[in-house]
């Protein structure tokens, strides 16, 4: 566990700005790292790596199993690939190559999925990940993180760079708040305490960390104490965090932008009932399908905000016996 104070800014940079800075960077450093897409490098601000780079930044096209199965080959060779596509093709399109080709063949690929849940917006049902992550928990040695903010992925990619196995990063389209400060130093499969408390915790990744950082405020405001944690590797995830809320505060909320039955409230209520048991509620998406809208719409159709997270919250504090 890391203990850091939250900033809650707004940010013209977003993770995407991150994540194609931190891969030139690496890029430049090394020459064994190489970055493969799906048609998709206007979108992450990475069709300058093809300008700059153009043997090892590779535009695959609209076939994304057919990368992934690119990005084995490269690494088997002995290259440090990244391959990036939207999170709805990053899972469900290309699952049996990233079963078999990388993870079953123990070879070293993060995959890159963007416009996580509800941040898809206007590209609707068909390109709204619910499920992404889901897949890639069920992957034996896969690491399975998601991000929130610029500040957070520049770490993360500097991390994963010196890591090796089938790596899954998840972030948004757009993200205006920044959640930490630059420079922030973070674990993998450690969660980030942002706000200690002693009535409630809640455990959030993504988008809904912010979210999450309002409710405890509203919270607050009724004298209500809660301790705030980004859970932001769901694999490994952090149990010896998980259970030491559980004592310390009695109740646990998630929040996800994802469904949580196979995500991160499935994580934590699993580690729940076999450590410490205590009332689990949770907010995102419940076995639903996506659809077209403005993201704001979409946050409050899905019940993604800080008013959701601090009614179950309030919720989970009365079940306690």
């Amino acid at each position: 566990m890391i203990k850091t104070l939250p900033v809650l800014e707004k940010d013209k940079r977003g993770v995407r700005d991150a994540i194609a800075a931190s891969l030139e960077k690496q890029m430049d450093a090394d020459p064994r790292v190489c970055y493969l897409d799906a048609d998709l490098m206007n979108c992450i601000g990475t069709r300058k790596l093809a300008a700059k780079y153009p043997q090892r930044a590779i535009n695959c096209g609209i076939a994304e199993s057919n990368m992934i199965g690119v990005a084995a080959g490269m690494s088997a060779a002995g290259m440090i690939p990244y391959a990036h596509t939207f999170g709805i093709f990053a899972s469900r399109r290309v699952m049996d190559q990233v079963f078999l080709s990388v993870a079953y063949a123990k070879l070293n690929v993060r995959v890159l999925g963007s416009d996580a849940g509800v941040t898809a917006a206007y590209n609707g049902g068909t390109h709204m990940p619910f499920e992404d992550m889901a897949p890639y928990l069920a992957i034996p040695t896969a690491t399975a993180i998601e991000v929130c903010d610029y500040a957070q992925a520049m770490d993360i990619m500097e991390q994963v760079k010196d890591m090796y196995g089938l790596i899954y990063i998840r972030f948004m389209r757009k993200n205006p708040i920044a959640v930490y400060p630059e420079g922030t130093k973070f674990e993998i499969g450690k969660g980030a305490l942002l706000r200690e408390g002693s009535d409630v915790t809640i455990m959030a990744s993504g988008i809904m960390v912010a979210e999450s950082l309002k409710a405890a405020d509203m919270l607050a405001a009724e004298g209500i104490s809660a301790r705030v944690i980004d859970m932001f590797t769901w694999k490994p995830i952090d149990r010896e965090l998980i259970e030491d809320s559980a004592r310390k505060t009695g109740a646990i909320v998630t929040a996800e932008n994802h469904n949580f039955l196979t995500g991160l409230g499935a994580q934590v209520a699993q580690v729940v009932t076999e450590t410490y048991p205590v009332p689990v509620l949770r907010c995102g998406v419940e076995d639903e399908f996506g659809e077209v809208g403005p993201e704001d719409y979409l946050r409050k159709r899905f019940e993604m905000t800080a008013d959701k997270v601090y009614a179950k919250a309030k919720a989970a504090i009365a079940m306690k016996k």
